[in-house]
């Protein structure tokens, strides 16, 4: 009976007696499998795959973990644009041009494209800042956080890390509620029809899809309506064990394909997929801004990066702060290929160099007048248009252009030290643009715009001097060095920061300053609460969270925690002076503090300090 099944199946598929007779395990086995099970048998036999069933035992024998093999294979090739012959196919092409050496820049000649400079609180950046907050309302938010914080000596999901520890507030929170804020000062500044609820939508992974629904659920999605939320896990795809690109068996289980992470280019297809983009289409939306999981200064850049692209029209920018010359950043460049066509994309700092060089400029990337590269340093944060984004994934279903980084085992290219996989990156969008696309750029301050943490104290340690760390330690002291810098350019006198090494690091100290999105989103926000003649010391620390805290005549000296509901109105001033909060040293090794703190190297502890809470509405005054 088995044996008529399989053979009716054959027949019905066109599949050959050599078929059956070179395969004879995955013959017997056929009838196990569902019409479209077979399909995928003979497309993977047809791809060169035979290897995966060579192995197969009688019928009888481990049926269900044949079965949940192609459970496998119909969920990677449904996850893929084109499927898995698609996959295959690329894979072959990108392999050989690999192992020949090819060079994917080859025809095109780089130059710096056009873009904004900002300079955080000058007339043209406040112009651009109002504009964008008139615009928020018409944006989506997408959070790429397919990563666990391994790397950085954490086994959380990163989204769930503190971003500061004086608060304790996460990042996802963080970011959740600069969104919030965004949202709320749009609806006041445009003042009429309905009040929109901004879609934000964040990209998981099997490592992290779990966690993150656990820990927006236990927070009450930190204050935003589920419904404004959406999750979208990305898959992983086959890894593949040679140059013919034959798909790798786990090490684990011979009835699985081996599957390593495609990269934050997924993005794209799964809005695509998810039919996000059409719902926000129809809702009137015109902006798809997308961010990454630990960049705790992101949100002080965006308000006037979406200004910039409305009011240039631009259908791509790409934040970026001043990159130096050879610094390890890639760079946004536009390429002019010999045969016309040009493209302005992320150039990885690596190649860049030797771009230039063999392009007719002798001393490659080096820094101009300004002390900085031409070229400015992406930090993978983008705004898209949505239509020009629409048409374009009609036209691709979201695939991005793929590479692959193979480990040979020696010289002659044949042969892996592992298995590997395609590969896409978020920020290769543009490469599939026509050249009628307006794609620029939005340069920020470093100091306001970008503080990844994403190294553990280890490796940040080995950086060398000069460079960033990019690490838990240096992500929080760039928080209180971008808000005194801003308290600064609002006229209050913050002192000097002093230098101290934290987990091997050597950082500034600023004053410990925080203060919650709805307090001061934008600079206008902060010039217009803050007033008179004010000055922190670099020992003190002060939180402000509440919208209508004004501060005026504040001399401060030691601990400084305000909170309030939006219905009250606190004015904050005199002279507050205590012993504070002091910064103690933590050693990353003892294990007996939590992991998010001892990855920093210090800790508060809190000595004393002034701390009014105000739950009432009305009108109060807190002198010290």
């Amino acid at each position: 009976m088995e044996a008529a099944v399989a053979t009716e199946s054959l027949s019905k598929l066109n599949i050959n007696g050599d078929f059956a007779s070179s395969l004879p395990n995955l013959h017997k086995n056929l009838h196990l499998l569902s019409p479209q099970q077979v399909e995928l048998a003979k497309m993977l036999v047809e791809e060169g795959q035979s290897h995966l069933f060579e192995h197969w035992p009688e019928p009888g024998v481990d049926d269900d973990e044949k079965k949940a093999f192609f459970d496998q294979v119909t969920r990677l090739n449904s996850s893929y644009p084109g499927g898995l012959a698609s996959y295959i196919k690329t894979a072959r092409e990108l392999l050989a041009d690999s192992r020949a050496g090819k060079n994917p820049f080859d025809g095109f000649t780089p130059s710096v494209p056009t873009g904004e400079n900002l300079s955080y609180g000058d007339e043209n950046f406040i112009k651009f800042e109002e504009a964008g907050v008139k615009e928020a309302q018409n944006a989506a938010f997408v959070l790429v956080a397919g990563g666990l914080g391994e790397r950085l000596g954490y086994n959380g999901i990163k989204v769930a890390l503190p971003f500061e520890t004086i608060t304790g507030t996460c990042f996802l929170q963080c970011y959740i509620e600069s969104v919030l804020a965004l949202q709320e000062a749009s609806y006041r500044m445009t003042q009429g029809g309905q009040k929109k609820e901004v879609p934000f939508v964040i990209m998981t992974s099997d490592d992290t899809h779990a966690r993150t629904v656990e820990l927006l659920e236990s927070n009450s999605y930190f204050g935003m309506k589920p419904t404004q939320v959406k999750l979208l896990k990305q898959e992983k795809v086959a890894c593949l064990e040679d140059n013919d690109a034959r798909l790798a068996l786990d090490p684990q289980n011979k009835f699985r394909v081996q599957t390593k992470p495609h990269g934050h280019g997924d993005v794209h297809s799964l809005l695509y997929s998810s039919g996000l983009l059409y719902e926000w289409h129809d809702a009137g939306l015109r902006w798809v801004l997308f961010f990454q999981d630990t960049n705790g200064l992101l949100f002080k850049a965006i308000p006037a990066s979406i200004g910039v692209s409305a009011t240039k029209g631009y259908h791509v920018n790409s934040l970026t702060v001043p990159r130096k010359a050879k610094e390890a950043i890639g760079g946004i460049t536009k390429l002019t290929h010999i045969d016309g066509r040009s493209m302005v994309i992320n150039v990885e700092y690596n190649q860049l160099d030797p771009l230039l060089r063999a392009t007719g400029f002798p001393d490659g990337d080096v820094n101009c007048e300004t002390g900085y590269s031409p070229f400015p340093g992406n930090i993978n944060q983008l705004i898209l248009e949505l239509d020009p984004y629409i048409e374009e994934l009609k036209k691709t279903g979201g695939a991005i252009k793929e590479f692959v980084n193979p480990k040979y085992k020696d010289a002659s290219k044949t042969s892996f030290k592992s298995s590997t996989r395609l590969e896409c990156m978020m920020q290769d969008y543009p490469k599939t643009l026509p050249p009628s696309a307006r794609v620029g750029f939005t340069v920020m301050d470093t100091w306001l715009a970008y503080a990844p943490v994403k190294n553990n104290p280890e490796d940040a340690a080995k950086v060398p001097k000069g460079n960033p760390y990019h690490s838990a330690t240096s992500g929080e002291m760039a928080i209180y060095r971008a808000n005194s810098l801003i308290l600064r350019k609002v006229g209050v006198q913050v002192d000097n920061p002093v230098n101290e090494v934290f987990n091997g690091q050597e950082v500034e100290v600023w004053p410990r300053i925080v203060w919650k999105p709805t307090w001061g989103l934008t600079f206008a926000d902060i010039r217009s609460k803050v007033s008179g003649s004010c000055s922190i010391t670099q020992r003190s620390t002060m939180a402000i969270k509440g919208r209508n805290i004004f501060v005026k005549d504040l001399s401060l000296d030691g601990a400084l925690v305000i909170d309030s509901i939006d219905e009250a109105e606190v004015k904050a001033g005199g002279s507050v002076q205590n012993k504070g909060w002091l910064l103690e040293k933590v050693d990353y090794k003892d294990t007996s503090v939590p992991e998010a703190i001892r990855i920093r190297g210090f800790r508060f502890k809190k000595i004393d300090q002034l701390e009014k809470q105000f739950s009432e509405p009305g009108k109060f005054e807190l002198k010290a």
